[in-house]
């Protein structure tokens, strides 16, 4: 049993909650948004949850740093939990299914626990350090998850978030490069295109711009699967502003490609 076994259960608890919050407020006619100076949007459900979450932890982890996208917080030495409420609020604000809350515990820099949790999918993915990764959907039996045996860029399943992205922040010509190279691309976007490579359902997910609080639980649950998890020049941190995972045996060609 791995040493954050306690932290994962607290984590899972924390998800549950956070899961009774957001699908009370999701579709809801009267959700409160507003823009914050970034022109990212946040909702009274993003905020409420991250509220929640502090709470609990101040009562159960009151000597751990908390690190939130609505509230803020660094990343301090030791243990920092670094928490988005809703990953995905364009999804939720639209009423599209596709968001999630993420949670994860980072020790001495290394993400640790992470656990993504999106109840309008009826899904969750979770792990912790040398214990596996895992999901569960509607109801059933927890499932070990690994990645995708594929070899071949050829034969590769890719996806990004938001084309757009990579000409600000990269190179849209290195990514559609990369694109043109693999069998099928898709934008599943955000939290779930990293869950789908830990699962193997595909083989490559990509962005060209991040926050910390987006993949520090991703990094966990990519790399427990059997994955590899790094920011677009081969760094693997969760915290420099991409971020790039695979089933690891495609990592580096892909890496190759965005380099140009």
């Amino acid at each position: 049993m791995s040493i954050f076994g306690s932290d994962l259960t607290l984590a899972l608890r924390l998800a549950d909650a956070a899961d009774l919050t957001t699908l009370a407020r999701f579709r809801s006619l009267d959700l409160k948004v507003e823009r914050k100076p970034d022109r990212t949007p946040v909702t009274d459900a993003d905020v409420a949850v991250e509220d929640a979450i502090r709470v609990t932890l101040a009562e159960q982890r009151p000597e751990d740093a908390v690190a939130g996208e609505e509230r803020g917080g660094t990343v301090a030495e030791g243990r920092t939990w670094v928490i988005d409420p809703i990953d995905g609020t364009k999804n939720f604000l639209r009423g599209t299914p596709v968001w999630a809350t993420l949670i994860a515990l980072v020790a001495d820099g290394v993400p640790v626990v992470g656990v993504a949790s999106a109840p309008a999918l009826g899904r969750r993915w979770w792990a912790a350090a040398g214990q596996g990764a895992w999901a569960s959907e509607a109801g059933a039996e927890p499932r070990r998850i690994s990645v995708s045996g594929v070899t071949d860029l050829a034969d590769a399943y890719l996806s990004t978030t938001h084309l757009g992205s990579w000409v600000e922040h990269h190179s849209r010509a290195a990514y559609l490069a990369l694109a043109d190279a693999c069998w099928e691309t898709r934008a599943f976007g955000d939290f779930w295109q990293h869950c789908l490579v830990a699962e193997g359902a595909i083989d490559v997910a990509a962005e060209a711009i991040v926050n910390p609080w987006d993949v520090a639980a991703m990094q966990v649950l990519v790399e427990e699967a059997g994955g590899r998890f790094s920011d677009l020049t081969g760094v693997p941190r969760y915290d420099r502003g991409s971020a790039l995972s695979s089933n690891n045996h495609l990592h580096d060609a892909v890496l190759g490609l965005l380099s140009h």
